[in-house]
C-alpha cells in the first residue's frame, strides 16, 4: 500500500519566554492508504499536537511531513487551504454543530464554503447522512438529537466532500458505550470503503478497535504495531 502520511524525525517545540516545552520528539511514522490507525496516549502525551500537524493545522519545529508524497513544508496558504477542504475530514470530541441549523444544513455548511453548488451540496449532504444512519433525522436540529446522533452528524459533515483522510480526535469521548461503538462501526465502514482513518484516543479499549496502534508517551513514540483487539 502507498504511504499517504509520512513523518520523518519530527519534533515540535513550544517556547514560552525562556521556557521550552517539547511536545513531540523525533517522531517517525507512516500511515498507508486505507489503514485504520489509533494514536493513543494519556493527556499531555502529544497525540493532539501530532494530529494537528497531520491535519496541517500546525507545523513541526524540526523534521519533515509528506502528505501523499508532497512535502508540506513551505506550502502556500492557498495549497494548505485546499488540503483542509478537500483531502482531510476532521471529527472532534465536541460536535461543533450550529444549534440554529438542522442536520442537513450543518453538513452542507463546509460544502458551501468550498463553493459547491446548491443542488450538489444538498445531494452530498443527504448521501453522507444516510451513510451514518440518519436518513430520518435530516431536518432535526442538534437539540432534538442524542449525543450519539449529533456525533454522527459531525461525521457526516466530515465525509460529505469525500476526503481520502479522516482525522478523528477523541470522537467517542462524550458518548456512552453504545453510541461509541456505533461511531467505531461507522469509522470501520469508512476504512473498508478505502478511506484512511487516524483515530486519537486516550482509551485503550477504543484503540483496540483500530487495525494498528501507535502509542505516545511524553512526546515520544513508545509503540507501533498491530492491534490485538
Amino acid at each position: 500500500m502507498q504511504n499517504l502520511i509520512a513523518l520523518r524525525n519530527l519534533s515540535k517545540i513550544y517556547r514560552m519566554g525562556t521556557n521550552e516545552v517539547r511536545a513531540l520528539s523525533d517522531i517517525s511514522l507512516s500511515v498507508a492508504q486505507g489503514e485504520f490507525v489509533a494514536i493513543v496516549g494519556s493527556s499531555g502525551s502529544g497525540k493532539s499536537t501530532l494530529m494537528n500537524i497531520m491535519g496541517c493545522l500546525d507545523t513541526p519545529t524540526f523534521g519533515q511531513y509528506f502528505l501523499n508524497g508532497e512535502s508540506v513544508a513551505g506550502l502556500s496558504e492557498k495549497r494548505l487551504a485546499q488540503i483542509h477542504n478537500r483531502e482531510i475530514g476532521f471529527i472532534f470530541q465536541s460536535f461543533n454543530l450550529l444549534g440554529s441549523q438542522n442536520a442537513l444544513e450543518n453538513v452542507e455548511l463546509p460544502l458551501r464554503y468550498r463553493g459547491v453548488e446548491r443542488v450538489e451540496r444538498r445531494l452530498l449532504a443527504e448521501e453522507a447522512l444516510m451513510k451514518v444512519g440518519l436518513a430520518g433525522r435530516m431536518t432535526h436540529r442538534p437539540a432534538e438529537m442524542s449525543g450519539g446522533q449529533q456525533q454522527r452528524v459531525a461525521i457526516a459533515r466530515a465525509i460529505a466532500a469525500k476526503p481520502p483522510i479522516i482525522l478523528a480526535d477523541e470522537p467517542t469521548g462524550n458518548l456512552d458505550s453504545h453510541s461509541g461503538a456505533e461511531v467505531m462501526r461507522i469509522l470501520h465502514g469508512l476504512c473498508d470503503a478505502g478511506r484512511t482513518v487516524v483515530l486519537i484516543t486516550h482509551d485503550d479499549k477504543i484503540a483496540r478497535g483500530a487495525d494498528r496502534i501507535v502509542r505516545l508517551q511524553d512526546g515520544r513514540l513508545q509503540r507501533d504495531g498491530l492491534s490485538c483487539g
